[in-house]
């Protein structure tokens, strides 16, 4: 199993992350793909024994992963794990990834905050999951509580899938990637996970970025909804 986290600029946090992964899922294997970042990030995963793909510049969220995508396909790996370098995601429940893929014959497991966990989102944060909560429901008829959960566990079918063309966004690959998914006829399950504080640093999702997220989001099920291949 690869574990796969997309990290930019996130030198103060990525060594702890790396470390508790080790504790907790010490056969693992990890990737670290810097996003163009312009500190330690990359040296310091590097110095922690971990694998490193270096990206000159900024390619995004969904770039990154789908650089790790490949990253697993060549070096053959059957099953990734991707999270958060920033400290939210606790390694410690991947074993709960793991069994739900098990019990449920799933492709992909979604990790969710807010199945038995007191998290709380902030209001128009809250707002939006629940929104594209309700769309991905309206249109494959599966609850998915944390459509924009980055803990995830996915299959080397998927994968491969994703790893391909414009089958994956560059910037956020969340409820359209469900919707997707779900259209190209892959199994998706959810389990709760826990999650924290970010370590340091500044939320992606922070300041106008949830409305400028929200919109893009929309378009991008749009597209999902319209596309024929």
């Amino acid at each position: 199993m690869l574990i796969i986290i997309p990290a930019f600029n996130e030198e103060k946090s990525i060594g702890a992350v790396i470390a508790k992964i080790r504790q907790t899922v010490p056969k693992a294997d990890i990737l670290v793909v810097s996003d163009g970042s312009t500190d330690n990030t990359a040296a310091i995963s590097t110095g922690l024994g971990a694998h490193v793909i270096n990206h000159a510049f900024n390619l995004g969220y969904g770039g990154a992963l789908q650089s790790g995508f490949r990253f697993a396909l060549n070096k053959n790996y059957d099953m990734v794990v991707t999270m958060d370098a920033d400290g939210q995601h606790d390694p410690a429940y991947i074993e709960n990834l793991l069994a739900a893929k098990v019990r449920d014959g799933a492709n992909i497991v979604i990790g969710t905050r807010f199945i038995d966990s007191d998290y709380k989102a902030g209001f128009f944060k809250g707002a939006v999951i629940s929104m594209f909560s309700t769309i991905i429901r309206l249109y494959t008829g599966k609850t998915i509580t944390d459509p924009t959960s980055g803990f995830q566990l996915m299959d080397r079918a998927v994968l491969s899938y994703l790893s391909h063309g414009d089958n994956f966004p560059l910037d956020y690959p969340d409820a359209n990637m469900i919707m997707l998914l779900h259209k190209k006829k892959f199994r998706i399950a959810e389990t709760p996970v826990k999650m924290f504080s970010r370590l340091d640093g500044v939320s992606m999702h922070s300041g106008i970025r949830p409305l400028i997220y929200m919109v893009r989001m929309l378009l991008a099920i749009v597209m999902v909804v319209l596309r024929r291949d």
